[in-house]
């Protein structure tokens, strides 16, 4: 195999686009972004278009003779849309011609695969993540799983927004006194939103909730749950063991259908959502009981890195055993 061929890895997210170039020792030689190509966010248009500017960044330096694959792992629930992901490569291939000669070795796909690629080097395993929202996926044996990732309507237990979700309500039942006094949850939420003279702290929490930045401003908040629970607030605590035990149910499933359950296995943790030690404790304490070699693994590099093993896992396929 050439080592002077190329592949390109490319991290698609809801604020930017980043790509690297590296050769097939995975050495990075060059780095590119551009905006946001989540199609959720931006729709399929401008997300094809920011993904072809920076794969053009990218290569511009390098014969695209010598690129011989590129991965691109894109945010947006499309690891259960096949066919949203085969438009954007459509798309992109008919409006950038010029990648036209990897049309075989260029994939789309979610960003949960290249995230769990940044924590390890095995092919096998699985990743949490948790950090606005929360989805589990699992590889073996090219069987693929998954559980969770259902956005916040229909789900993300165990994700900040779930868990801010779960405070507001408890505040706002406070506030109405139909519920009972939280110890410091509200006063520590109020405290963040409230300035001088701001009126009614119940249309306060309207205010600041519903509004374009939804999901973002709620899970926002996620730090001040654990900051209760450290002050003593009970309840508080509560919620923080709920999302742990629903992360990993969602893992347990994941464990039990790749058959992992007495499997040594890479379990990558990506988010936000495990700053918090009883979180992260009380996952660990659940997943153990069914998955006792599981290895919990914080992924340090970023996710673009996962991207680009994944991009020459692509070649190695393509070469075989050349």
């Amino acid at each position: 195999m050439d080592k002077k061929n190329y592949v390109i890895g490319v991290d698609g997210g809801g604020t930017k686009t980043v790509a690297v170039l590296a050769d097939l020792d995975g050495k990075i030689l060059f780095q590119a972004k551009s905006g946001p190509s989540n199609p959720n966010k931006v729709g399929i248009k401008i997300a094809v278009l920011n993904l072809g500017e920076v794969l053009i960044k990218t290569s511009k330096k390098f014969s695209k003779e010598k690129i011989k694959s590129i991965y691109i792992a894109l945010a947006g629930g499309l690891e259960r849309d096949k066919e949203k992901r085969e438009k954007i490569k459509r798309n992109l291939l008919k409006d950038f011609p010029q990648f036209s000669n990897l049309k075989k070795n260029l994939k789309i796909e979610g960003d949960q695969k290249a995230a769990f690629r940044s924590g390890t080097n095995k092919k096998e395993g699985i990743i949490i993540i948790a950090g606005t929202g929360s989805i589990v996926m699992g590889w073996r044996n090219k069987k693929e799983v998954i559980s969770g990732g259902w956005d916040y309507i229909l789900g993300d237990q165990g994700s900040g927004f779930w868990l801010v979700q779960k405070a507001l309500q408890s505040v706002c039942k406070e506030l109405d006194g139909r519920g009972p006094r939280t110890k410091f949850l509200t006063s520590l939420i109020l405290k963040k939103w409230q300035k001088k003279n701001q009126g009614d702290p119940l249309s306060l929490i309207m205010k600041k909730v519903y509004q374009k930045d939804l999901i973002e401003t709620v899970a926002s908040l996620a730090p001040l749950v654990g900051r209760a629970a450290k002050k003593g607030d009970k309840m508080a605590k509560s919620f923080l063991v709920e999302a742990g035990e629903e992360l990993a149910l969602s893992a347990k499933v994941v464990i039990k259908k790749l058959g992992f359950s007495k499997k040594r296995f890479p379990l990558v943790l990506v988010g936000g959502v495990f700053k918090s030690e009883i979180i992260l404790n009380t996952l660990k304490k659940e997943i153990k009981k069914i998955a006792p070699k599981s290895d919990f693994i914080f992924s340090k590099d970023k996710p673009v890195i996962g991207a680009v093993k994944l991009a020459i896992d692509l070649v190695s396929i393509d070469f075989g055993n050349q």
